[in-house]
C-alpha cells in the first residue's frame, strides 16, 4: 500500500508519522494473517478432501441435478467411457444443431434465451411475443443512468455491473418475492438491462476517466440484443450483417455450460439460501469477474501480444515452437508455464464452442482482411496441442477452449477489452436465471458442504 492509498483508507488529514505508523501496523497484521492461516497441504490427502469439489482425477463431485444443459466429452464403448469430440446440449438440443437451425435468424440469441428459461423451443407466435416483451424491457430510467451508472464510474466494468444490479433492487416494487413468476419477471428484466448497463458504464468510464466525449445511444426497438450492443457501442451506430451474426453466435456459445461451472454453481448456492434475485445474480457476476473464470480470454489476448512482439514471422513454425516452449518452461510472458486458451476441465479432443466460434472467426477475418492473423492463431493452436502433450506428459488429449478465439472475435467486432468479461456476463445471465428458477422449483435445502476442522482446541484456563 502506498502513502496516498493509506491516507485514502481513512483520513486525508493524517500527518506523515501517522501514515507511517499505520503502514507499519498493517504490515504486522498482514504477517499474522500469512502465518496463522496456512493449512498443512498433506491434510487434504489424509482426509480425502475434494478440493475445488473435484476428485483426484479432476472430475467434478456430483452435487446436484439439472435439465438445463449437458457438457459431454466421452462416449461409452464396450462398457467403458472413452474420449470423444465434445458436445454441449441446451435443454437436450445439441448447440451445434441449434446454430445450424437458427444461426441466420437475427434473434437467434433471444430464441436460445427462451429455450433456456422455458425448456422448449418457441414456435413462431411464441417467438414474436417473446421478442416484443424483450424489446420493451431494453430500457433504463434516466435517473438510474444519471445517479447510478454515471456518478460512480470505474475502470472495471464487472464491478459496475455488480453495483448496478444490486441497486436495481431499490427500483423493484417487490424485490424479495421469490415465487417463480416474480423471479421470471426479474430475470427477463435483468437479461435485457445488463447490456445497457455494460455499455453505458463503459461510456461513463471513457468520459470521466479518459476524458473522451460522452455519447449515449439508446437501444432501438426492432433490433436484437446483439444488434443493439453494436449500435450502442459504436460512434456511428453501424455494423454489418455478419458482425451481428457473429456476436449472436458468441453470445449463444457462452450462454450456458452446466450447473457446475463456478458462476452458475454460485447461482445455485446463493439461491438456495432464499435470497433475492439481485443478490443472486450479483454474486454470480462476482464469480465470473475472477481471472480463473471469466477473464481467461483477456489472458489469451495478452499472451498473443507477447508472442507477436517476439515472433516476427507469423509463418515461421520453428520460431513459434521455440517461443511456446519457453512459455511452457516458465521463461517468458507471465512465467506461469501456461499457454492460455489451451485445455479444459471436461473437453479433451475438442471444445464444441471453440470449433463453432473458430469457423465464424475465420469468416469475420475474411471480411476484415485479417486472414493472416487468423492463420497465426490456427498455427499456434496446432503447435500448442503437440507441445503441451510432450512437455506436460499428459495422457489425455488437449484441445483449445472457447477462450482461444473469443478475444480475437471481440477485437474484430470492435469491442474494447474492458467489455470482454461483461460480454460473457451478458451471454451467461440467461443460464444463471434458468438455474435460479430450477433451484427454486426443485431445491429444498440450503447448499452447505462440509469443512473439517484441523486446528487445535485451546484451553484458556
Amino acid at each position: 500500500m502506498n502513502m496516498k492509498s493509506a491516507t485514502d483508507f481513512n483520513n486525508e488529514n493524517l500527518n506523515e508519522d501517522k501514515v507511517n505508523d499505520f503502514l507499519k501496523n498493517l504490515e504486522i497484521l498482514s504477517a499474522e494473517v500469512l502465518k496463522n492461516h496456512r493449512i498443512d497441504k498433506t491434510l487434504y490427502e489424509k482426509y480425502d478432501v475434494k478440493r475445488g469439489l473435484r476428485d483426484s482425477n479432476g472430475k467434478g463431485v456430483l452435487t446436484g441435478l439439472t435439465e438445463i444443459s449437458d457438457v459431454n466429452a466421452t462416449v461409452q464403448i464396450d462398457g467403458e467411457r472413452v474420449e470423444a469430440d465434445g458436445k454441449l446440449y441446451y435443454q437436450g438440443y445439441d448447440v451445434n444443431e441449434l446454430i445450424k437451425a437458427y444461426g441466420d435468424n437475427k434473434y437467434s440469441f433471444e430464441i436460445i434465451i427462451y429455450l433456456l428459461l422455458f425448456g422448449k423451443l418457441p414456435d413462431e407466435q411464441e417467438t414474436e411475443m417473446f421478442i416484443e416483451v424483450m424489446s420493451e424491457l431494453q430500457k433504463l430510467e434516466n435517473r438510474f443512468v444519471r445517479d447510478v451508472v454515471m456518478k460512480a464510474s470505474n475502470a472495471n466494468i464487472m464491478n459496475a455491473l455488480q453495483r448496478c444490479v444490486l441497486t436495481l433492487y431499490t427500483y423493484d416494487s417487490d424485490p424479495d418475492d421469490i415465487t417463480p413468476e416474480n423471479v421470471l419477471r426479474q430475470s427477463m428484466d435483468l437479461i435485457n438491462k445488463l447490456p445497457l448497463i455494460a455499455v453505458y458504464s463503459y461510456k461513463a468510464y471513457c468520459h470521466f476517466r479518459k476524458d473522451e466525449t460522452l455519447m449515449i445511444r439508446n437501444p432501438k426497438s426492432g433490433y436484437s440484443l446483439a444488434e443493439n450492443i453494436l449500435r450502442m457501442l459504436r460512434p456511428d451506430g453501424k455494423y454489418t450483417e455478419l458482425e451481428a451474426k457473429v456476436l449472436n453466435i458468441a453470445l449463444i456459445l457462452h450462454a450456458e455450460h452446466g450447473g457446475g461451472n463456478n458462476s452458475t454453481f454460485t447461482t445455485h448456492v446463493v439461491t438456495s439460501s432464499g435470497t433475492d434475485t439481485y443478490s443472486s445474480i450479483s454474486a454470480s457476476i462476482g464469480s465470473l469477474k475472477g481471472p480463473r473464470h471469466g477473464g481467461a480470454n483477456l489472458k489469451v489476448m495478452n499472451m498473443f501480444r507477447d508472442i507477436k512482439a517476439n515472433v516476427k514471422d507469423w509463418e515461421d513454425e520453428e520460431a513459434i515452437t521455440e517461443y511456446l516452449t519457453k512459455i511452457l518452461n516458465k521463461e517468458v510472458f507471465d512465467k506461469s508455464g501456461l499457454i492460455y486458451g489451451m485445455g479444459h476441465a471436461v473437453y479433451t479432443l475438442s471444445d464444441p464452442r471453440e470449433v463453432i466460434l473458430k469457423e465464424f472467426a475465420k469468416n469475420l477475418a475474411m471480411e476484415k482482411g485479417l486472414v493472416d492473423e487468423f492463420l497465426f492463431y490456427d498455427r499456434i493452436e496446432n503447435i500448442a496441442k503437440k507441445l503441451i502433450a510432450e512437455k506436460k506428459r499428459v495422457f489425455k488429449s488437449v484441445c483449445a477452449n472457447v477462450d482461444f478465439y473469443s478475444g480475437f472475435v471481440y477485437t474484430m467486432l470492435g469491442i474494447p477489452e474492458e467489455l470482454f468479461t461483461p460480454i460473457f456476463a451478458i451471454a451467461r445471465i440467461p443460464g444463471w436465471c434458468a438455474h435460479r428458477l430450477e433451484e427454486l422449483l426443485n431445491g429444498n435445502k440450503i447448499i452447505r458442504p462440509a469443512y473439517m476442522y484441523v486446528g487445535t482446541h485451546v484451553d484458556m484456563k
